[in-house]
């Protein structure tokens, strides 16, 4: 009886949002849009064309929505200023001004690149309910979206390391 009361006030305090000043920016940020999938210049390849293409880790994480181990990817503590893009097809999807320290493991960014460079989907995979990003150019996953990031946006975009390839800005 008492792990039932128990387990109802843990249930009650996590879905409870503080009103502090940072929810209450959150809510008055401008909404970043989803983008939707944009067919010019859609890349489309066969599963062995891709397999050709990447490697096998790579292949793994884009075309079978596999993860990184956390803590472990190239990209989660990389601070220098370039572009991050899809390393299955170069497709532009975040820079880095977008990427914040999220602590969760993996490279997190608060926006993507404007121009309906990454797609969503529901993912209920392991019985939970999440949103997938996918790469609207040529369909690889990326990672999920979160609506918990710390910056006005609110989102936090949890991407694969192996997902990316990075350009370093020249100075």
């Amino acid at each position: 009886m008492y792990q039932y009361i128990i387990i109802a006030l843990l249930a009650s305090v996590f879905a409870c949002k503080p009103a502090d000043q940072k929810q209450e920016e959150k809510a008055t940020a401008p909404i970043i849009q989803t983008a939707q999938v944009d067919t010019v210049g859609k890349i489309e390849k066969t599963e062995a064309e891709w397999k050709a293409t990447l490697t096998p880790e790579q292949y793994h994480v884009l075309r079978e929505k596999g993860t990184d181990a956390p803590f472990k990817g190239e990209f989660t503590y990389t601070k220098d200023k370039g572009t991050y893009k899809c390393a299955a097809c170069g497709n532009p999807l975040f820079t880095s001004d977008m990427k914040f320290e999220s602590e969760c493991g993996w490279p997190s960014f608060d926006k993507e690149l404007a121009g309906d460079r990454i797609k969503t989907v529901t993912d209920t995979s392991f019985g939970m309910v999440r949103t997938e990003i996918l790469c609207a150019r040529c369909g690889s996953h990326l990672g999920h979206l979160f609506d918990d990031g710390p910056t006005l946006t609110g989102k936090r975009y949890c991407v694969n390391s192996t997902s990316l390839d990075f350009k370093k800005e020249k100075k």
